[in-house]
């Protein structure tokens, strides 16, 4: 194999699962030319690593996104195509990429006619998170799953971003909460309550960040109006590699599932992950399931009738109110034992007693 690529568009979450597919087939084929087709957003995160050569695909430019695509690949023919997105649209770029082999879902897996657009499958797995779906590409063609480990290029400008919002002297909690689906969010007044227990139960400081997308500027903005104690709140302020070097040096991150909390789990930041609307066991962040609080099975149960073990696996409970079942006790208890397993490390200095 001499040329591989990697269709993986978006999101933010996915493509930081893909990493350590790269990574392994750098490491165990030297010298393989691969290329990533990849969505315009996701290209700002990772577009610049190394031994990559990425294609950017814009999904909202429609036809002529397609047409791009098609001129892109004109001459070219890969070795391997691994085809690592279900959606319609994917499976139509997949269609305009010349390969030998194209490399899909298992059956189970598989939709919107996926299985016309490839002639190789991973092996069905059940209960298998995201990230080890991706990683089990690699193995229709000979090579081993991808282990979890993972590379973000920074730069110094952003590693000194991340600095100057944060403090050395307490303990940094970094809020990022608001998903992709608002029925994944949990309340305002709820993180609220959360971040001044952070201040005056840990001496922590609380960074708020989110992107300039109107709905979550508003939402931070509800945030730190409904606090006692004051946050530091950045949203819409950085880049996503700026964003990404502040999870990489906070001390702990609280989000539901959502794309910053796979990116801090890729930079090794510890994630207290809120989820009752999916499964963290499929889509939470992978290097911190254990911090996960998972209010799935009872969400599930009370708003579909059924068991984790009778839904079909990646199945939603993305209901009004499923959200409100995690409830602040839930996540202050996670982030006490949080604190005492990792945080005393560090000196703390307690905020002033709110005026």
């Amino acid at each position: 194999m001499n040329s591989i690529c990697i269709l993986r568009l978006s999101a933010l979450g996915d493509v930081t699962h893909v990493i350590p597919v790269v990574l392994s087939l750098q490491e165990h084929l030297p010298g393989v030319r691969i290329t990533w087709v990849i969505g315009k957003l996701e290209a700002r995160l990772i577009g610049d690593l190394p031994g990559v050569e990425f294609v950017i695909f814009d999904k909202k430019a429609g036809r002529q996104g397609y047409a791009e695509l098609r001129r892109s690949m004109k001459g070219r023919r890969f070795d391997v195509l691994l085809h690592m997105q279900v959606a319609f649209r994917a499976n139509i770029a997949a269609a305009l990429i010349p390969a030998r082999v194209k490399v899909g879902y298992d059956k189970a897996r598989s939709k919107d006619l996926h299985s016309l657009f490839i002639n190789r499958r991973i092996a069905p797995v059940h209960g298998q998170h995201v990230r080890d779906a991706l990683a089990s590409f690699l193995e229709p063609i000979g090579l081993e799953a991808a282990p979890p480990r993972w590379f973000i290029p920074l730069r110094e400008h952003d590693e000194a971003f991340a600095r100057e919002h944060l403090d050395p002297q307490r303990l940094n909690l970094v809020i990022s909460p608001c998903a992709s689906h608002t029925l994944r969010n949990w309340p305002s007044d709820h993180y609220a309550r959360l971040a001044d227990y952070a201040i005056e139960r840990h001496g922590m400081k609380v960074v708020l960040v989110g992107s300039p997308a109107e709905f979550e500027l508003r939402f931070c903005a509800a945030i730190e109006a409904a606090m006692t104690r004051k946050a530091h709140n950045i949203c819409g302020q950085d880049t996503l590699k700026q964003l990404t070097a502040l999870l990489g040096q906070a001390d702990v991150v609280v989000a539901p599932d959502t794309g910053p909390a796979h990116i801090a789990s890729a930079m090794g930041t510890d994630v207290i992950g809120l989820f009752a609307a999916s499964n963290p066991y499929r889509s939470g962040p992978y290097g911190s399931l254990k911090w996960c609080v998972n209010r799935y099975p009872e969400a599930l149960q009370r708003f579909t009738g059924k068991t984790v073990e009778q839904a079909r696996w990646g199945a939603k409970a993305e209901f009004e109110g499923a959200m409100e079942m995690v409830t602040v006790a839930d996540v202050t208890a996670m982030l006490d034992r949080w604190v005492a397993e990792h945080g005393m490390g560090k000196e703390t200095k307690q905020e002033p007693e709110a005026t």
